[in-house]
C-alpha cells in the first residue's frame, strides 16, 4: 500500500493552462514569410536517374496528395507559369532555363554524402522555385523528406518558408531501425508488402538510410499475409527502390561444434543470399541468442562472408560481442589485431557488450562501430525508464507505447560520439516516435526533442494541430516521471489529448493518433485505479483492526467484499471502454497486437497491455490467498495473530519504519541514485527490477514484484539513542547489511521469497540517533540474473 502526501498544485496550474489554450489556427498559405506552392510543378532532370533520386519526386508528389488532395505534376521541362519544385543532384547539368544556384562561401552539398541544399529562390520576373539539390541521389530523397517535414499544409493548400536556405548533411553514416518480420514483433508480422513500403518510406522522411530484417529466426505467426521467403525479398526490393541499405540479423543460435548443422546453416544462407536482390550487411550477434566462443564463431563468420560476397561483393559482416566475458573479448581482439579481415565491416554494440568507449579504443580504425540501442522496451532492458512507478510496470509492462523524446535524445547524444551511427532494436510500432527521434539525431545531434515532435506531428497529424500534438507527445513522456499518484499532470495530459480528439475527427483512423490517445487514456485510467484501489486496501486495514471484536471469519469476509469493489464498482468505466476501443482500432489499422487471447500477441511481454489493464494495483490477490490460508488455521488466536501481521505490514508502529525497495512511491529512506541524466548504462544498473513472474499475473505481494539487487543506501535520522532496533528484510537469496561500516549478524536468515530476515543492530551504532545502511556485494555474477539475490522490503523496527 502507498503513502501520498505531496500537493499537486503544479498539475492544477498546468491543467488550467491546457484547457484555456486557444485552438491553433488552420493553414494560412498567405501568412507572412510563407510561400504558397499549392499549384507547384515538380521538375526533375531527364535521362536515367538513380532510384533514390527518382523516389524523391515520387515520394513528394504522393505524400502531398495524401495530405492535401493536390496532385502535382512531374515534368522534365520548366512550366510557363506557377511555382516550381526542382529536384536534382549537385554536378548534374539538366537542360533547364534556370541554373542550379550555388551558395558562395559555404560547404557545397556535393562534398558531403547524403547531404542536400534546400533553397527558396524568388525572382521578380519569374515564379518562385524551391530547389532540392542533393549531394547525391540519397541527398535528393532526404531533401524531399525535409520539405515534407517543414511544409505547412491543409486541404488543397501547401505553403513553405519563403526565406529558407538550408545546407545540411548527416552527422553519422548509419541511421536505421530493425523491422523483423516475425511473430515476436507486436505489429510487423501482420503487415503486407505495401505496409512495409509505406513505413520504410516514412522512416526515410526523418533521415533513416537503412533497415534491418530478421529473415529466419522465429516463425511469422498467425497474422502473416506473406510467406517469409517472399517478404525477405520484398524488403530488399523496397530498400533498392529507395536507394537505402538492407541489413539482416542472422544469429548463430546453435552449437557450432555440430558440423552437420553448421554445414546446413551455411547452405541455407547461401540460398538466401542468392535470392536477395540487395544485401548491404549481415549482423551476427555474439549472444542473445547464441553462446559460441570466438574460436568457433569467427571461422563460421568468415565462411558466411565468402558466400555473402559471392553474391553481394560490397556487403560486409558485422559482429557483436554480446554476452562475451572478459576472456572472450580479449580473444576476439587478439584475433582481430592479427587477422584484420577485409570481410568484416565492424562491430555492433548491443546489450551485454563491452562498453562503447572500450570497444572504440580497441577497435582498429578501419572498422566501423554501430550502436544497437533497444528503443522498444521500458523495463528489463538496456535503457529502462528511470525509477518507473510500479503501477505502470505492472500494467503497461515491457513493450508498451513509449514515446520518450527527451530520454532518447540523451541516450543517443551520450554514446553517439564513439560510433558510426546506429541501427536500433525495435519489435513493433509502439516505439514509432523514438524511431523519428533517433533518425533525426543521427542526422543532427543538436535537434531538440520538441523540434522532432513538431515535425512528427506536422507530417502525420497536420499543421493545424502540430504544436499541441507535439506538446501532447512530450507530456506523455512526463507522465512517467516520479510517483504516479502524485502526478496530477497525467490527467492534464489526457485532457489535452481529449481536446485534440474533439477537434480532429479526421484523424480517427490514423494509427499514430490512436497510439497517442491509447497512452493518454491508459495512463489516466491507471492513475485513477491506483488511487481507488489504494484507498480500498486502506479501508481493509482499518477493518482488520476490528478483527478481535468482529471475529476473524467476519473480518475477512467483510474485507473481501471491500476488495471486490474494484470489480463490482470500477472506477472510470468510460476510460476503460475507450482503451478497449483504441486497442481494437489499432489492430484493425496497423495490426498492433495488445492482447494474447484477442489479437494473438506472441506473449504477455510483447505489447499485450490490454490483458493487464485491470490487473490489481493493490494487494487484493495476495490478501485473498492469505485469507484462504488463515481460514485453515486451527485456532482463533492464530487467525487473529496473522491478520494483525497483515494489517501492520506497512505500518510497523511508532518509531519504526518501512520501505518498499524499488517502489518509488514508498521508499522514504532509500537514497536515490543520480539520474536519469547520467550515463544511461548506469540507470539500468541502479534501477528497480520488475521480474516477469507467472506471465505477469503473479498473486504475490506487490512489494515482492518490485525488487532491487540492493539500493546504495538507506538513511535513518531521529532515532532514539537509548532504543533497541532490529533490521528486518524480505526478498530472495542472501543479504549483507552494513550499518556505519559494521556488518550486521543475522538472528534469522531464511532465503525464500517473503520470509523475514532479521538483523539486530548493536546499541552503540544508534548512539547519535542516525544510521546509514549499506549492503555488501554477493558474488553471483556467474549465475543467470534470475538466480541472483534481491531485496524487496526493509523495516527498521524499534522493539
Amino acid at each position: 500500500m502507498r503513502k501520498h502526501h505531496r500537493l499537486t498544485w503544479y498539475s492544477i496550474v498546468i491543467t488550467t493552462l491546457l484547457t484555456a489554450a486557444p485552438a491553433f489556427p488552420g493553414h494560412a498559405a498567405d501568412a507572412p514569410g510563407r510561400l504558397d506552392v499549392s499549384g507547384a510543378t515538380v521538375v526533375v532532370r531527364s535521362g536515367e536517374r538513380p532510384p533514390a533520386e527518382q523516389m524523391a519526386a515520387t515520394v513528394l508528389i504522393e505524400e502531398v496528395a495524401k495530405r492535401t488532395g493536390l496532385h502535382w505534376a512531374e515534368s522534365h521541362t520548366w512550366p510557363d507559369s506557377g511555382p516550381v519544385i526542382a529536384i536534382t543532384v549537385a554536378g548534374a547539368a539538366p537542360e533547364w532555363p534556370r541554373e542550379i544556384p550555388k551558395r558562395p562561401g559555404d560547404s557545397l552539398p556535393e562534398q558531403k554524402p547524403e547531404g542536400f541544399r534546400l533553397y527558396v529562390e524568388q525572382q521578380s520576373d519569374a515564379a518562385p522555385t524551391v530547389w532540392l539539390i542533393g549531394a547525391d541521389a540519397r541527398g535528393a530523397l532526404f531533401a524531399a523528406g525535409q520539405f515534407l517535414r517543414g511544409m505547412t499544409w491543409g486541404e488543397g493548400r501547401v505553403s513553405f518558408p519563403a526565406e529558407l536556405d538550408v545546407c545540411t548533411s548527416p552527422a553519422y553514416p548509419i541511421r536505421g531501425h530493425q523491422l523483423g518480420y516475425r511473430h515476436t514483433a507486436n505489429a510487423y508480422d501482420a503487415w503486407d508488402v505495401a505496409t512495409y513500403d509505406q513505413y520504410i518510406r516514412e522512416l526515410v522522411l526523418f533521415g533513416a538510410n537503412c533497415v534491418e530484417n530478421i529473415p529466419s529466426q522465429d516463425d511469422p505467426g498467425p497474422h502473416a499475409r506473406v510467406p517469409r521467403e517472399e517478404m525477405n525479398v520484398a524488403m530488399a526490393q523496397i530498400c533498392q527502390r529507395y536507394g537505402i541499405d538492407y541489413w539482416v540479423w542472422i544469429p548463430a543460435g546453435f552449437d557450432l561444434n555440430d558440423t552437420d548443422q553448421r554445414a546446413e546453416s551455411l547452405a541455407e544462407l547461401d540460398d538466401f543470399f542468392q535470392t536477395c536482390p540487395l544485401l548491404s550487411a549481415v549482423f551476427i550477434p555474439g549472444g542473445d541468442p547464441g553462446d559460441n566462443p570466438p574460436g568457433l564463431l569467427l571461422p563460421y563468420a568468415a565462411e558466411m562472408a565468402a558466400r555473402l560476397q559471392e553474391h553481394h561483393p560490397a556487403a560486409k559482416i558485422w559482429i557483436s560481442l554480446q554476452g562475451f566475458d572478459a576472456g572472450k573479448v580479449d580473444a576476439f581482439f587478439a584475433w582481430l589485431d592479427a587477422q584484420q579481415p577485409d570481410w568484416l565491416g565492424g562491430l555492433v554494440h548491443g546489450p551485454s557488450s563491452p562498453s562503447l568507449a572500450e570497444t572504440r579504443r580497441r577497435l582498429p580504425r578501419q572498422y566501423g562501430l554501430r550502436h544497437y540501442p533497444d528503443i522498444t522496451h521500458s523495463l528489463i532492458c538496456q535503457y529502462p525508464v528511470y525509477w518507473w512507478d510500479q503501477a505502470f510496470a505492472l500494467t503497461l509492462g515491457r513493450e508498451c507505447p513509449n514515446p520518450q523524446p527527451a530520454w532518447y535524445t540523451h541516450v543517443h547524444n551520450w554514446y553517439a560520439p564513439w560510433t558510426d551511427g546506429f541501427l536500433s532494436y525495435s519489435d513493433g510500432i509502439n516505439d514509432d516516435v523514438n524511431k523519428a527521434v533517433w533518425s533525426r539525431l543521427g542526422w543532427d545531434p543538436a535537434t531538440e526533442p520538441r523540434q522532432t515532435c513538431l515535425e512528427y506531428a506536422n507530417v502525420f497529424f497536420g499543421s493545424g494541430v502540430a504544436e499541441r500534438a507535439a506538446d501532447g507527445i512530450l507530456a506523455l513522456e512526463k507522465n512517467w516521471e516520479g510517483v504516479l499518484a502524485d502526478n496530477g499532470a497525467v490527467d492534464a495530459t489526457l485532457m489535452q489529448w481529449q481536446a485534440l480528439e474533439a477537434v480532429s475527427p479526421r484523424l480517427g483512423n490514423n494509427w499514430r493518433w490512436q497510439l497517442c490517445l491509447l497512452r493518454a487514456y491508459f495512463d489516466a485510467y491507471t492513475r485513477h485505479r491506483l488511487l481507488y484501489e489504494t484507498r480500498l486496501e486502506s479501508d481493509v486495514n482499518e477493518l482488520l483492526a476490528q478483527a478481535p471484536v468482529l471475529g476473524a471469519a467476519a473480518a475477512m469476509e467483510q474485507a473481501e467484499a471491500i476488495l471486490k469493489l474494484a470489480e463490482t464498482q470500477p472506477v472510470r468505466a468510460d476510460w476503460r471502454q475507450r482503451i478497449e476501443e483504441l486497442c481494437v482500432a489499432l489492430f484493425d489499422s496497423i495490426g498492433y497486437q495488445t492482447s494474447v487471447p484477442r489479437f494473438q500477441a506472441r506473449n504477455g511481454e510483447r505489447g499485450a497491455i490490454l490483458d493487464y489493464v485491470d490487473r490489481p494495483l493493490n494487494n487484493r490477490w495476495w490478501l485473498e490467498d492469505e485469507f484462504q490460508t488463515i481460514r485453515e488455521f486451527s485456532t482463533e488466536e492464530d487467525k487473529l495473530a496473522r491478520l494483525e501481521v497483515i494489517r501492520t505490514w506497512e505500518s510497523p508502529g511508532p518509531g519504526s519504519y518501512y520501505d518498499d525497495i524499488g517502489n518509488v512511491a514508498q521508499m522514504e529512506h532509500v537514497a536515490l541514485p543520480p539520474g536519469p541524466w547520467v550515463e544511461p548504462d548506469l540507470v539500468e544498473l541502479r534501477n528497480p527490477h520488475f521480474p516477469w513472474v507467472e506471465d505477469g499475473f503473479s498473486r504475490a505481494r506487490l512489494s515482492w514484484l518490485c525488487l532491487m539487487r540492493w539500493p546504495e543506501k538507506l538513511a535513518y535520522r531521529g532515532l532514539a539513542p537509548e532504543g533497541e532496533y532490529l533490521l528486518r528484510a524480505t526478498g530472495s537469496g542472501g543479504l549483507r547489511p552494513i550499518v556505519d561500516d559494521v556488518a550486521l549478524v543475522p538472528s534469522a536468515y531464511p532465503r525464500e521469497r517473503g520470509a523475514f530476515k532479521e538483523f539486530p543492530i548493536p546499541p552503540e551504532l544508534i548512539a547519535d540517533g542516525e544510521i546509514a545502511v549499506t549492503f555488501g556485494d554477493i558474488d553471483e555474477y556467474h549465475l543467470n540474473w534470475r538466480q541472483w539475490s534481491y531485496l524487496a522490503e526493509v523495516w527498521l523496527i524499534r522493539k
